[in-house]
């Protein structure tokens, strides 16, 4: 197919590959020499939350330190919601397309609505609320959304504020997913901060996960009326860890000063990189992507030669021809590995170029 570079490319597939930042694992190593309070109630779980409560402005908030996103929705959402209460999604929505049916799985039905942009709007919410309108179908509760989306993109903070006043409206929760809420509130365009999120949300969480931790996601309870028994939810779901001080302290390390959005900076701006060339070359994108992931189109034999070199995501079919691959940056990856990887596919498509694609 040409003359594509003979090396084994270091992974986009997705931005928890590598272990953890130094800095972590230095916290852990010196968390991991004293003895602790467990279950979330040691020293430097208490600390994290209280960096975490002073960056949101929201004193009364509480914060709850849990092991993986999925885990986080699942039990935040149960938690929320009454038996007969279900959760409005874009049919993009990580809890709809990527949680293998765990908030189903809690009882709780989740209407979704096409996205924009692989953003919820007011319209998509309205929508779904005339058509859920009496006791025979669920009643819709809570409004979940992500930031950044999983199309990579982000919520405005007039946007964010318009399905507020929605939710206000209509007597609903606004729930913000944050697996990669660091890459939002660091991408180019963007106008949050995390004290508007809190502010303008019930509820979200802060994930660290895709952010340079080991693993570990915080979640704000911003209001009053979610917060009790939240501990014994958490418990009986066995979200509870007993070594809590292992999310904790990697947690304080994040917020103890600007690591937490100087690691989200990185993976955006390595990922900028990355899409400013394939732009340059002629290679047609699905989305304009102001964050850490990209998704070139690609014909099939392209997207085959390349595995040869690199890992990634099959996004989704293209056309016939065709398809949607997703390339995600993260804290640790270097300016050289996406320098390789836009000189493989850049040669890839000089070779083979596609016919044009629409939205790119």
């Amino acid at each position: 197919m040409g003359a594509a570079p003979m090396q084994a490319l270091a992974s986009f597939r997705n931005d928890y590959s590598e272990g953890a930042h130094p800095r972590l694992l230095q916290a852990l190593v010196r968390a991991s020499a004293a003895q602790h309070t467990g279950y979330g109630l040691d020293a430097h779980s208490v600390r994290a939350a209280e960096l975490i409560l002073a960056r949101c402005g929201q004193p009364q908030a509480q914060v709850h330190l849990l092991a993986g996103g999925t885990q986080t929705n699942l039990l935040a959402i149960s938690a929320f919601l009454r038996p007969h209460e279900a959760v409005i999604a874009a049919n993009s929505g990580h809890i709809a397309t990527h949680e293998t049916g765990a908030i189903e799985a809690t009882g709780h039905k989740v209407l979704v609505t096409p996205h924009v942009d692989g953003k919820l709007t007011p319209d998509g919410v309205r929508a779904l609320l005339a058509e859920n309108t009496s006791e025979h179908m669920v009643k819709p509760r809570l409004v979940y959304v992500s930031n950044t989306t999983e199309l990579g993109t982000i919520y405005r903070k007039a946007e964010l504020q318009a399905l507020r006043a929605l939710c206000d409206q209509a007597g609903l929760l606004l729930y913000l997913d944050g697996a990669r809420i660091g890459c939002a509130l660091t991408a180019a365009g963007n106008d949050l901060s995390l004290a508007d999120i809190a502010a303008l949300t019930h509820a979200f969480y802060i994930g660290g996960t895709k952010n340079g931790a080991l693993l570990g996601e915080a979640l704000v309870v911003v209001e009053r009326s979610l917060q009790p028994d939240l501990r014994y939810l958490i418990k009986q779901r066995g979200a509870m860890l007993a070594k809590g001080m292992v999310v904790g302290a990697q947690f304080e390390a994040l917020f103890e000063d600007e690591l937490f959005f100087e690691l989200a900076a990185h993976a955006n701006a390595m990922a900028q990189r990355l899409q400013d060339g394939l732009k340059a070359a002629g290679v047609p994108l699905l989305i304009d992507s102001p964050s850490n992931q990209v998704f070139p189109i690609l014909t099939h034999a392209q997207i085959q030669a390349l595995a040869g070199f690199t890992s990634f995501e099959r996004w989704s079919p293209y056309d016939d021809s065709a398809a949607v691959i997703r390339l995600v940056c993260s804290w640790a990856t270097g300016q050289e590995a996406v320098d390789g990887l836009l000189s493989c596919i850049t040669g890839l498509f000089r070779h083979d170029p596609p016919r044009s694609a629409t939205g790119s």
